[in-house]
């Protein structure tokens, strides 16, 4: 990693659709060593990948839910299931393993056509090793990456 790398970092994090030949533009490259510089990056595992950042609409208009979670315990089998389950849960969009009082927070995105009472009864509530969730709503985003 030099400075040159911190830089096409930076453009792609801000634009990954750039072509070779606008990021070396960019930083100061031709499109080919731009081109090998991020081929590089990719295999080192600092790019893990692309994504499109999609619309409020595209996502279907969802409400932003927060859930504190407190499994039945701290066992490492009833983390492991719980962890597991959460990857296979479609309205999940972010999870965090906490100190404190819960044992996790997600984020949960309910779209428009459906209902939260529906995601915690039939999904969350069923998820394995859950003793306990507590939910709140957001009101407003105020910032956001997406």
């Amino acid at each position: 990693m030099d400075r040159i790398d911190d830089k096409i970092l930076a453009q792609l994090a801000t634009d990954s659709g750039l072509t070779s030949e606008e990021l070396g533009q960019r930083v100061g490259l031709s499109p080919s060593a731009a081109h090998r510089r991020v081929k590089a990056l990719e295999a080192s595992g600092l790019i893990r990948g692309y994504r499109a950042r999609l619309s409020r609409a595209a996502r279907g208009n969802p409400s932003t839910v927060f859930v504190q979670v407190t499994l039945v315990d701290q066992r490492q089998a009833t983390m492991m299931a719980f962890e597991k389950a959460l990857e296979r849960t479609a309205q999940v969009s972010e999870a965090y393993l906490m100190s404190g009082e819960s044992d996790y927070l997600i984020k949960v995105l309910v779209r428009a056509d459906d209902s939260y009472e529906r995601v915690h009864r039939e999904i969350l509530s069923a998820l394995p090793g859950v003793h306990r969730l507590v939910t709140q709503f957001t009101i407003r985003t105020l910032a956001t990456e997406d």
